[in-house]
Protein backbone atom coordinates (compact mmCIF):
# COMPACT_ATOMS: atom_id res chain seq x y z
CA UNK A 1 0.00 0.00 0.00
CA UNK A 2 0.60 3.45 -0.90
CA UNK A 3 2.86 4.85 2.08
CA UNK A 4 0.45 7.99 1.77
CA UNK A 5 -2.34 6.36 1.66
CA UNK A 6 -1.36 4.34 4.67
CA UNK A 7 -0.48 7.45 6.22
CA UNK A 8 -3.58 8.90 5.73
CA UNK A 9 -5.47 5.30 6.93
CA UNK A 10 -3.86 5.27 10.36
CA UNK A 11 -4.14 9.01 10.82
CA UNK A 12 -7.39 8.62 12.70
CA UNK A 13 -6.20 5.46 14.76
CA UNK A 14 -3.82 7.49 15.33
CA UNK A 15 -5.07 10.25 16.73
CA UNK A 16 -6.97 8.00 19.21
CA UNK A 17 -3.56 6.48 20.15
CA UNK A 18 -2.24 9.23 21.33
CA UNK A 19 -5.23 9.80 23.15
CA UNK A 20 -5.34 6.60 25.06
CA UNK A 21 -2.04 7.58 26.34
CA UNK A 22 -1.76 8.55 29.70
CA UNK A 23 -0.19 10.45 32.24
CA UNK A 24 3.85 10.37 31.14
CA UNK A 25 3.68 13.28 30.07
CA UNK A 26 0.70 16.21 30.85
CA UNK A 27 -2.45 16.00 28.80
CA UNK A 28 -2.55 18.47 25.58
CA UNK A 29 -4.75 20.76 27.33
CA UNK A 30 -3.05 23.93 26.79
CA UNK A 31 -1.69 25.05 23.32
CA UNK A 32 1.62 24.67 24.64
CA UNK A 33 1.60 20.96 25.84
CA UNK A 34 3.31 18.33 23.23
CA UNK A 35 2.17 14.61 24.06
CA UNK A 36 4.71 12.36 22.32
CA UNK A 37 5.44 8.87 22.25
CA UNK A 38 5.03 5.70 19.89
CA UNK A 39 2.28 3.63 18.73
CA UNK A 40 1.39 0.54 17.26
CA UNK A 41 -1.83 -0.10 15.80
CA UNK A 42 -3.47 -3.13 14.04
CA UNK A 43 -6.65 -3.19 12.29
CA UNK A 44 -8.37 -6.40 11.86
CA UNK A 45 -9.53 -6.94 7.74
CA UNK A 46 -12.63 -6.61 7.18
CA UNK A 47 -14.85 -7.37 3.98
CA UNK A 48 -13.40 -5.93 0.84
CA UNK A 49 -10.57 -4.42 3.25
CA UNK A 50 -7.00 -5.81 4.12
CA UNK A 51 -5.88 -5.98 7.85
CA UNK A 52 -3.92 -2.74 8.54
CA UNK A 53 -0.68 -2.34 10.91
CA UNK A 54 1.09 0.56 11.93
CA UNK A 55 4.15 1.59 13.79
CA UNK A 56 5.14 5.46 14.29
CA UNK A 57 6.12 8.14 16.12
CA UNK A 58 3.37 10.51 17.23
CA UNK A 59 3.06 14.24 18.56
CA UNK A 60 0.04 15.94 20.20
CA UNK A 61 -0.60 19.00 20.77
CA UNK A 62 -3.95 20.91 21.70
CA UNK A 63 -7.41 19.38 23.24
CA UNK A 64 -10.58 17.86 21.60
CA UNK A 65 -11.55 21.09 20.36
CA UNK A 66 -8.45 22.14 18.69
CA UNK A 67 -5.04 20.70 17.87
CA UNK A 68 -2.46 19.14 15.65
CA UNK A 69 -1.56 15.67 15.39
CA UNK A 70 1.26 14.36 13.11
CA UNK A 71 2.70 10.90 12.53
CA UNK A 72 6.38 10.67 12.11
CA UNK A 73 8.16 7.65 10.53
CA UNK A 74 10.70 5.46 12.02
CA UNK A 75 13.29 7.08 9.74
CA UNK A 76 12.36 10.53 11.64
CA UNK A 77 9.84 12.49 8.31
CA UNK A 78 6.73 13.64 9.29
CA UNK A 79 3.82 10.98 7.56
CA UNK A 80 0.44 12.95 7.77
CA UNK A 81 -0.33 15.67 10.10
CA UNK A 82 -3.78 16.57 11.21
CA UNK A 83 -5.26 20.09 12.09
CA UNK A 84 -8.86 20.71 13.85
CA UNK A 85 -10.69 23.71 15.13
CA UNK A 86 -14.56 24.25 15.75
CA UNK A 87 -16.34 23.24 12.70
CA UNK A 88 -13.63 21.98 10.96
CA UNK A 89 -10.49 19.23 10.86
CA UNK A 90 -8.06 18.79 7.71
CA UNK A 91 -5.77 16.50 6.98
CA UNK A 92 -1.94 16.69 5.06
CA UNK A 93 0.16 14.46 3.51
CA UNK A 94 2.57 14.27 0.77
CA UNK A 95 -0.07 14.08 -2.02
CA UNK A 96 -1.72 17.56 -0.42
CA UNK A 97 -4.41 18.76 2.17
CA UNK A 98 -8.17 17.35 2.99
CA UNK A 99 -10.49 19.17 4.88
CA UNK A 100 -13.27 18.05 6.59
CA UNK A 101 -15.94 19.56 8.99
CA UNK A 102 -15.11 16.97 11.91
CA UNK A 103 -12.94 14.85 12.92
CA UNK A 104 -15.29 12.16 13.23
CA UNK A 105 -15.33 12.94 9.04
CA UNK A 106 -11.77 12.87 8.41
CA UNK A 107 -11.74 9.14 10.60
CA UNK A 108 -14.42 7.87 7.99
CA UNK A 109 -12.47 9.05 5.17
CA UNK A 110 -9.16 8.21 5.79
CA UNK A 111 -10.50 4.46 7.32
CA UNK A 112 -13.74 4.28 5.66
CA UNK A 113 -15.31 4.45 9.70
CA UNK A 114 -15.92 7.05 11.98
CA UNK A 115 -14.01 6.85 15.48
CA UNK A 116 -14.39 8.64 19.01
CA UNK A 117 -11.46 11.58 18.29
CA UNK A 118 -13.42 13.99 20.18
CA UNK A 119 -12.86 12.01 23.37
CA UNK A 120 -8.71 11.93 23.21
CA UNK A 121 -8.38 15.20 25.90
CA UNK A 122 -10.43 12.88 28.51
CA UNK A 123 -8.74 9.95 27.39
CA UNK A 124 -5.23 10.99 27.40
CA UNK A 125 -5.77 11.96 30.99
CA UNK A 126 -6.56 8.68 32.13
CA UNK A 127 -10.55 9.24 32.52
CA UNK A 128 -13.98 8.91 30.74
CA UNK A 129 -15.27 11.59 28.20
CA UNK A 130 -17.78 12.94 30.06
CA UNK A 131 -20.20 13.67 27.10
CA UNK A 132 -20.35 9.55 26.75
CA UNK A 133 -21.78 7.24 28.81
CA UNK A 134 -19.17 4.87 30.27
CA UNK A 135 -18.55 1.39 32.48
CA UNK A 136 -15.93 0.86 35.08
CA UNK A 137 -14.05 -1.83 33.94
CA UNK A 138 -11.15 -3.69 36.97
CA UNK A 139 -8.56 -2.03 34.92
CA UNK A 140 -9.73 1.44 33.21
CA UNK A 141 -13.25 1.46 31.55
CA UNK A 142 -15.32 1.31 28.45
CA UNK A 143 -16.80 4.04 26.08
CA UNK A 144 -18.08 4.30 22.95
CA UNK A 145 -17.08 0.42 22.03
CA UNK A 146 -13.36 0.72 23.28
CA UNK A 147 -12.01 -0.93 26.29
CA UNK A 148 -9.32 1.70 27.74
CA UNK A 149 -6.94 -0.07 29.91
CA UNK A 150 -4.88 1.86 32.09
CA UNK A 151 -3.45 -1.01 34.45
CA UNK A 152 0.22 0.23 33.16
CA UNK A 153 -0.39 4.17 32.92
CA UNK A 154 2.09 5.00 35.67
CA UNK A 155 4.63 3.51 33.29
CA UNK A 156 3.22 5.74 30.28
CA UNK A 157 1.71 2.52 28.97
CA UNK A 158 -1.80 2.05 27.51
CA UNK A 159 -4.19 -0.39 25.43
CA UNK A 160 -7.31 0.28 23.73
CA UNK A 161 -9.15 -2.56 22.30
CA UNK A 162 -12.53 -2.61 19.93
CA UNK A 163 -13.60 -5.43 19.50
CA UNK A 164 -16.91 -4.98 16.70
CA UNK A 165 -15.74 -5.52 13.16
CA UNK A 166 -13.61 -4.16 12.63
CA UNK A 167 -11.40 -5.53 15.10
CA UNK A 168 -8.72 -2.84 16.84
CA UNK A 169 -5.69 -3.06 19.43
CA UNK A 170 -4.14 0.02 19.92
CA UNK A 171 -0.87 -0.14 22.31
CA UNK A 172 0.90 3.42 23.07
CA UNK A 173 4.29 4.28 24.95
CA UNK A 174 4.85 7.60 26.14
CA UNK A 175 7.85 9.55 25.94
CA UNK A 176 9.22 10.24 29.32
CA UNK A 177 8.20 13.75 30.55
CA UNK A 178 11.42 16.23 29.82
Amino acid sequence: MHLAIRATRALALAGMAAGLTACATPPPTQAGVVTSGRLLLRVAAVAGRDAQNLTAAFELQGDGSQGELRLISPLGTQMAAARWAPGEASLHTSEGEQRFGTLEELSRQALGEALPLAALPSWLAGRPWPLAPHQPLSEGFEQAGWQVLLARQSEGLIEARRTSAPEVLLRVRLDPAP
